[in-house]
């Protein structure tokens, strides 16, 4: 198997499981980076760019990311509240006042980062067509009842997580998500991510699909035990519900839903975009400081939300607006945040070792929270950092 691209001495390891992660686990394309202190040490990528194709990687291709575009989204709102312009123990409703219906008046807004606003589904599920209208999938969460009592309890808001975010952000500033994430982030930092794909940067993203492959030892899968297969298999759960707020869920090889915004789902991006977005966040790019300050750092990682969670069914941890290492969603230590996506990417930032971590890839296994590929890569930075070969 050919693999492109550098990795600093000592960081051998993780060129070693990349490689495995395509002889032995049946990738087809992908990408992984990682930076340490704000310089990159890891830069690989391999395989073909569209999971049915044959052309190849190059190292400036990108991929939809889908949740771990929630780790993305979070970082704008957590911005915000470190300029003064969002308070995150503010009523919901303060900023967008449509909000309040239903029983809605005591949800915060640190409850949308923290997944305990009690609104995961929808009554009434979105088409296609409706979800990439940026007008009414947060129509929809304004019109909808809690299903359990706002900031009593956790649960993923897989898809209405983006919808509230997004409409945050756009009473605040007046723009939405990818708007403001474009100009303040992306540009600034020189990241290849869209939350809102251009046209001109169309050619650059593969297709993605459906791949077989060995389920992962731990985290949340579509089948890790029956509870959760139950769960998935009931129309009725909050699981099945939560992600069903679109249905049926869009084509995301469609241009259509590649140029929409869905905080939630649908971000587009390189390996070395998410992890310099991390490094850029917690140790500073370039000599210049981390955008997050020391206070922001905490924020993202202290626990939230921790137990059985009320859609994934298995115990979760959150922060504001990451997901904390755990049994569920294993990253590199205990103080690591960051955010998987459904089948495959992951981005996170650990800053106790300086470690800001990126993968992408254009086949989606079954897996929602841990897959085996990006954990496997996981592995092999702490089996660097440990110094062991």
């Amino acid at each position: 198997m050919e693999v492109h691209g550098t990795v600093a001495e000592g960081f051998e390891p993780v060129r070693e499981a990349f490689v495995r992660n395509f002889t032995a686990l049946g990738e087809r394309g992908a990408a992984v980076a990682v930076y340490r202190d704000g310089r990159r040490v890891v830069d690989l990528w391999g395989g073909t760019r569209d999971v049915d194709g044959d052309a190849p990687w190059q190292r400036d291709t990108a991929q939809v990311v889908r949740s771990a575009t929630k780790g993305v989204a979070a970082a704008v709102l957590l911005l915000l509240h470190q300029r003064g312009e969002l308070d995150l123990d503010a009523p919901v409703g303060h900023y967008w006042p449509e909000f309040k219906a239903r029983g809605k008046e005591r949800v915060l807004v640190r409850h949308v980062l923290n997944h305990r606003a009690g609104v995961p589904v929808l009554d009434r599920p979105l088409t296609p067509r409706e979800a990439l209208d940026p007008l009414r999938g947060p129509e929809a969460v304004a019109a909808q009842a809690p299903v359990w009592e706002p900031g009593t309890d956790h649960g993923y808001h897989a898809l209405t997580y983006g919808w509230m975010l997004d409409e945050l952000v756009r009473r605040v500033t007046g723009q939405g998500t990818g708007a403001w994430l474009a100009r303040h982030l992306a540009a600034p930092l020189g990241l290849d991510l869209w939350l809102g794909l251009p046209d001109t940067e169309a050619h650059r993203v593969g297709r993605v699909g459906r791949v077989e492959g060995p389920e992962p030892a731990g985290g949340v899968r579509m089948r890790p035990k029956r509870s959760v297969t139950a769960a998935y298999q009931d129309p009725a759960s909050l699981t099945r519900r939560a992600f069903a707020a679109i249905s049926p869920f869009p084509d995301q090889n469609d241009p259509a839903y590649r140029r929409a915004a869905l905080p939630a789902a649908n971000g587009i991006a390189t390996a070395d975009a998410l992890a310099r977005l991390y490094a850029a966040l917690t140790d500073g790019l370039d000599g210049a400081p981390a955008l997050f300050t020391p206070e922001t750092v905490r924020l993202a990682r202290a626990e939230e939300s921790a137990g059985p969670d009320r859609v994934l069914v298995v115990g979760t941890r959150f922060g504001l607006g990451y997901m904390l290492h755990g049994s569920a969603s294993p990253l590199l230590s205990p103080g690591s945040f960051g955010h998987p996506g459904r089948g495959g990417a992951l981005g996170f930032a650990d800053p106790e070792s300086g470690i800001a971590f990126g993968y992408v890839t254009n086949g989606f296994r079954r897996t929602v929270t841990a897959d085996p590929r990006a954990q496997a890569l996981v592995r092999a930075v702490r089996q660097a950092l440990s110094g062991r070969m």
